[in-house]
This record gives structure tokens, C-alpha cells and sequence, in this order.
């Protein structure tokens, strides 16, 4: 049976991937982790996609034993809102250790997706640092890229594979795996609107985003959560990223699975600006955070997909909303 080792001593944080081959592998593994954290009397949460979710409950016989479930296609359709879940989850239960599975990748994701939720599991490792908690994260050895299992020995300090644990000889920094993946972004080759923006711009900036998005086949409602997403971005450009930046705007009509390759809008926020915190908007702000905090974490809760890239070129954030 494979087992997970429990966090050696207090404040210990345990973050293993487990590699996975087929259905029974995964409730192997996974059902292992959920009945040794029960049997230790510790709070359990369980975000995995929907199929995995209910495949899971129906073998787990947990006799009425509180399991906190999601399912990670809609907690995590982006990426960046996972780690603020997984942190409520164990501030919750201050002073216990939490124990937590999260499969933030599976086969379908699109390579937008993919890429940020890698940078998810790498900053995982700064945000829980110290914390009493593990964090299993299954991973699809046979449907996913061997790059994405590649990432995920760079992004996990311990492997599950093949029954046995291991550590991983590839863990690598967060900070490095977080700088690989601000690879450029792809140039959209269809219509685009532009709109440079200075100090006092806002207003300019929310109309024109708001005159452009009635004619998207977004609802009213979701126009709204484009428009206050991109004021959001838009007031950081002018407070941190030096004054001024560039909104561009464009349709989407892949059909492609997920919000970064489906049909969609897409709004791109570019300034000049530094990302000082690599955690900004991926975790809940405080009320003495500052503005930059907040809208980042704003702008997370608002968008199917939120692209970030922190270069020399300076900050740039691509926003997705799906229109299917």
C-alpha cells in the first residue's frame, strides 16, 4: 500500500507528487492518504477533478467522518485561486495539520493552464513554508506531457512513483521554476484594440473597456467582471508599474479545453512595472495589505485565467474570460 509519510515534527511542511498510472494506482494512493490523515484525527480536504472526485467518495468508506471535497475544475479553472483556498483551508484549523490533496493538472488542461498551475505548485512551497500540513498532489504519468511530469519533480521536494517515496533529485528553488515560466507570451494574430493609458487615465480605461466588451457575446454580468478586473489591473499600472501602461483587447474562438484556448475575450494589461512579491493575488489579502495585493487578488476571483509575466520588458498580466 503506498503511504505518505506524516510531517516529521511541528511546523514540518510535506509537499509529495503522486505519480499515477490508472484509476486503481490513484485510489490507492489517494485513499491511503485520506484514511491515514482521518486515523490521525486531522482535517482533510480533497480538490481533484469531478471524475476523480466521485470515483474517490464511492471507494472511501470514511464512517461519517467530515471530509471537506471540491472539485478542482472549478476551484482551480484558474489557476492562480488554488492557493488561497488551500490557505483558508488550513487557517481554519489553525494548529492542527491540515492534510490536503490538490490536483491542480490533469489531461485536457490547455498550455496556458498548465504552465500557471505549475507556477502554482512551485510557490506552494514559499507560502506553506513552516506550516504543519502535506499537500499530495496526483499526477497523470500516462495522459500528461512528459514535460509536465518533468515540472512537477521540479515543483515537489518528494515523489510518490511506483509505491515507493523518494526524494526528488530535480526540486528545484520556487523562485527559479516561477522565473522559467515567464516564458513570452504567444502574439495574437487577429483584430486587436489598443488603448495607451497615463496618469489619470482610469476612467478613460474603464470606458473604453466597457464600449469594446458590449460587443463580445459576454453577459452583462460578466462584462462587468471584465471591466472591474481590467480597472483593477489597470489602477496597479498606474500606482506600481510606473505611471502608465497598455490595455489591448481580442476574441478568442478556439475550441480548445479551458479558458486559455477556448472561445473567449482576452484582456492584456502591460506597464512597466515589477512584480516584488511572487504570492501577490495568489493568496488573501489582509485589510493593511497594499492596493497592488488586492487588485491582483481581485483580478484572480474575476477571470477564468489570469497570465502573469514578470520580465525585463516589465509586468504584464493576460486576462481570459470564456464566453461558452
Amino acid at each position: 500500500m503506498i503511504t505518505v509519510p506524516a510531517p516529521p515534527g511541528p511546523g514540518a511542511f510535506v509537499h509529495p507528487a503522486l505519480f499515477y498510472r490508472d484509476l486503481d494506482e490513484y485510489l490507492t494512493g489517494v485513499g491511503g492518504f485520506v484514511r491515514t490523515a482521518l486515523s490521525a484525527d486531522e482535517p482533510v480536504l480533497v480538490a481533484v477533478p469531478g471524475p476523480h472526485l466521485d470515483a474517490l467518495r464511492e471507494s472511501l468508506d470514511t464512517g461519517g467522518a467530515e471530509i471537506a471535497w471540491t472539485d478542482m475544475t472549478e476551484l482551480g479553472r484558474n489557476p492562480g485561486r488554488i492557493l488561497a483556498a488551500l490557505q483558508d483551508f488550513a487557517d481554519r484549523h489553525a494548529g492542527r495539520a491540515a492534510r490536503i490533496v490538490g490536483e491542480p493538472i490533469w489531461p485536457g488542461r490547455s498550455p496556458a493552464e498548465v504552465l500557471e498551475a505549475t507556477r502554482h505548485e512551485a510557490l506552494i512551497n514559499t507560502a506553506f513554508a513552516g506550516r504543519p500540513a502535506t499537500i499530495l498532489c496526483p499526477y497523470d504519468v500516462r495522459g500528461l506531457a512528459p514535460s509536465v511530469v518533468a515540472d512537477a519533480r521540479r515543483t515537489h521536494p518528494t515523489l510518490i512513483e511506483e509505491g515507493r517515496d523518494l526524494r526528488s533529485p530535480a526540486y528545484t528553488d520556487a523562485s527559479e521554476v516561477s522565473g522559467d515560466c515567464d516564458l513570452p507570451l504567444p502574439e495574437h494574430d487577429g483584430e486587436v484594440s489598443r488603448l495607451d493609458y497615463a496618469p489619470g487615465g482610469l476612467a478613460e480605461v474603464r470606458e473604453h473597456a466597457e464600449n469594446w466588451a458590449r460587443g463580445t457575446a459576454l453577459t452583462p454580468a460578466r462584462r462587468g467582471d471584465l471591466v472591474l478586473a481590467i480597472s483593477e489591473a489597470a489602477a496597479n499600472s498606474l500606482s506600481h508599474g510606473g505611471g502608465k501602461g497598455t490595455l489591448r483587447l481580442w476574441t478568442t474562438t478556439g475550441a480548445g479545453a479551458g479558458a486559455g484556448s477556448g472561445a473567449g475575450v482576452v484582456a492584456e494589461i502591460h506597464d512597466g512595472g515589477r512584480l516584488a512579491d511572487p504570492l501577490a493575488g495568489r493568496r488573501r489579502p489582509s485589510l493593511a495589505s497594499a492596493r497592488g495585493g488586492r487588485g491582483l487578488w481581485m483580478i484572480h476571483q474575476l477571470c477564468d485565467l489570469v497570465e502573469v509575466r514578470a520580465m525585463e520588458s516589465g509586468f504584464t498580466l493576460r486576462l481570459h474570460m470564456a464566453t461558452l
